[in-house]
């Protein structure tokens, strides 16, 4: 290979990692998937390896990514945060085993494998078992200090007992999967850029100037590491875990010890198979070996310690092509363009379409009807389109124009300022208020049971339903000559909608569909406002008062207010019978008053932000870790070291069911320690 050439090649390589770098660990902004960037530091490598003159001490495959951002003060770690040499197949284990086998001169060893959570790196600093500090990974030498966002993460504890008098340790901060997609639901009806993948959600929420932007989204954290320990030697990565646990840290409960090289590629194998399985987005498997002594007698490289590897998971992409692009409108107004693909199997599931969000995002990406895209499942779920083959486009493609008007009713359409979605500026556009009878009907607004998307659109075309409050005025016998309805679903229908007027006061609050005002939004004003009256008239000023509620909410529940057809609307429902005010209790009368909880494992029945705002809701409180002043441990499926936790110290463990009995009013069952495997 001609020598010029190759070093032409090396310095694009270079070029193109650094930038991507950058996007990835200091704009949360990646343009390409995890398995391209893997790609081209892998071609670099080779490169350097087949002609070593051409190797510099600033390469980077010698460098860590990342930098500490101008608006967070720096912070210095105690021990280098490294990142890990990648693997891709079990040959390529078998090669770094063989490395660390010539090493120690001897091959009968053991490891622990932990599943390689795909989120943002951070330590965690603790002197006298307070929390003091926590900052970002950065460069691996010096972080960000993100200290007060960290403090609202619930896994994080404030502090711990019977640990080092000073103690750092490492661990990862993630988005579960269901929190994502509700997440990039809400950014974008609002108007606002969503996240590629999890991990750049938990990035862009962990790196807010504003805490309270952080604490809005329900973030979690593992700790696997300990990166300094006044006074204490672990002797082997178990035990870390161990005492990780003991001390109050969440650890993930799947990590396994494994006895030599075909344990731990067994593993490998059965969470390739599995990991959609998981609530959170893991792009592998870290093998580690498990004595301290030999890891110390290994050693580490100025990037990578040699004593662990990651084995990253087969990258989930497909190629198809897009058959059109079609324009969604939702219960806002905002206008979504989306991808109808030629169905293809992605991670064993068939996808046909796709999101592409909004205006900006197809013009960044210029996809074009005909185009050949690469596909990819955002957190092992959610389909996007990762890029364009552009070699690959027909000659006939154009770029896509966006409509002059609203495709559904004809009205105009406009972008609000600082936003990136165009919006259907008529009220009464039929798309508009469709999605707006579904979200008033869902399970978690006003919970009306056979009110589904067919019969919905079928109501508004028959001109039956054109507002909320037309709900509480169908007849029996208008529904019953409705397709597929008849007597009985009619009087079943009919019953859920007179069910409807006793939810509670703040779930009409959400009910009404307001930007930017979710359950748990609603639920603060609800406990602020406590009757509608005092809401329809209330400030900003006012209205900012509320825990979660900055400037842009405030002020998109004024202009809400401020609409004459809502305040209208608003006005038809109480009459209909809704509940207007909150019920009036003092703290003391709250059943769970003085009682804190602890939540652990997954829920089935609902995700965890929610079980916790309906605790918080009857007066308890919820802790993210266990002591001996815990007064229940609520166990879901997977339950890890705040399950053991519970155990060790004598706290009542309750089981999902009886969650939902506390919940539904039921008495509290007697605080002895039990096992949910028995309950």
């Amino acid at each position: 290979m001609d020598k010029v050439l190759v070093e032409g090649r090396i310095r694009d390589l270079r070029s193109e990692i650094e930038r991507h770098r950058r996007l990835y660990y200091e704009l949360d902004a990646p343009e390409i998937s995890d398995a391209e960037y893997d790609r081209l530091e892998k071609e670099l490598a080779a490169l350097e390896r087949q002609f070593p003159s051409l190797l510099r001490p600033d390469s980077p495959t010698r460098t860590l990514g990342g930098r500490a951002a101008e608006a967070f003060s720096p912070v210095r770690h105690p021990a280098p945060l490294l990142s890990l040499d990648n693997t891709y197949d079990e040959r390529d284990i078998e090669d770094w085993f063989g490395r660390l086998a010539r090493i120690l001169g001897r091959d009968d060893l053991e490891f622990v494998c932990e599943l390689k959570l795909d989120g943002l790196s951070v330590a965690l600093t603790y002197e006298n078992g307070a929390f003091v500090q926590g900052a970002t990974r950065g460069d691996g030498e010096v972080g960000e200090d993100v200290t007060r966002n960290l403090r609202t993460v619930s896994d994080i504890p404030s502090r711990i007992k019977n640990a080092p008098r000073r103690l750092v340790v490492r661990g990862e901060v993630y988005l579960a999967v269901e929190a994502f997609a509700a997440l990039n639901a809400k950014r974008e009806e609002d108007g606002q850029s969503v996240f590629a993948n999890p991990r750049n959600a938990a990035a862009g929420s962990l790196r807010q100037i504003d805490p309270r932007v952080t604490a809005s989204r329900p973030l979690a954290c593992f700790c696997y590491q300990i990166l300094h320990a006044e006074g204490y030697t672990p002797t082997d990565q178990d035990a870390v875990l161990e005492d990780l646990s003991a001390w109050g840290f969440a650890v993930d409960p799947r990590h396994r010890r494994c006895r030599g090289l075909k344990e731990a590629q067994a593993y490998c194998r059965e969470w390739t198979e599995r990991r959609h399985d998981l609530p959170y987005d893991a792009d592998g498997v870290v093998i580690k070996l498990a004595p301290v002594a030999l890891q110390e007698r290994a050693g580490t490289t100025a990037k990578s310690p040699r004593w662990a590897v990651a084995f990253k998971f087969p990258a989930e992409q497909a190629q198809t092509q897009v058959e059109a692009i079609e324009i969604q409108v939702g219960r806002t107004g905002a206008l979504t363009p989306v991808a109808k693909l030629v169905p293809v199997k992605v991670a064993g599931v068939t996808i046909s379409s796709a999101s592409l969000h909004n205006e900006d995002e197809v013009r960044r990406k210029d996809v074009r009807v005909g185009d050949t895209v690469l596909l990819e499942r955002a957190g092992g779920v959610i389909p996007y389109v990762v890029r364009v083959e552009v070699g690959r486009r027909p000659v006939v493609a154009v770029p896509f124009q966006f409509p002059a008007s609203c495709p559904v009713c004809g009205g105009p359409v406009h972008k609000p300022e600082g936003e990136a979605i165009l919006r259907c500026a008529n009220r009464s556009c039929k798309a508009q208020i469709k999605e707006g009878l579904r979200h008033f009907a869902s399970r978690d607004a006003m919970d009306i049971g056979g009110l589904g998307k067919v019969l919905v659109d079928t109501l508004v075309e028959r001109r039956m339903l054109s507002s909320l409050p037309d709900l509480y005025g169908l007849s029996a016998p208008s529904l019953a000559d409705l397709p597929r309805m008849g007597d009985k679903s009619a009087a079943n229908l009919l019953d859920q909608i007179a069910a409807s007027r006793s939810r509670p006061y703040e779930r009409v609050l959400y009910a009404l569909g307001i930007r930017q005002v979710g359950e748990e939004t609603a639920r603060a004003i609800a406990s602020r406002f406590r009757s509608m009256d005092s809401l329809l008239d209330a400030s900003e000023e006012s209205l900012q008062e509320v825990d979660g509620v900055g400037p842009k909410v405030a002020a998109e529940i004024r202009a809400f207010f401020d609409v004459p057809e809502n305040r209208a609307m608003v006005e038809r429902l109480r009459n209909a019978g809704l509940t207007f005010e909150a019920p009036e209790r003092s703290a003391g009368q709250l059943p769970l008053a003085g009682l804190t909880f602890v939540l652990t494992g997954t829920l089935a029945s609902m995700p965890r932000p929610k079980a916790k705002a309906g605790l918080e809701a009857m007066g308890a409180r919820v802790s993210g870790s266990v002591s001996r002043a815990t007064s229940y441990v609520v166990a879901g499926t997977e339950a890890g070291s705040k399950l053991d936790a519970a155990r060790t110290l004598g706290v009542a463990v309750l089981d999902e069911d009886a969650l939902l009995r506390i919940l539904s009013g039921a008495p509290l069952p007697p605080r002895t320690p039990t096992d949910p495997d028995r309950t």
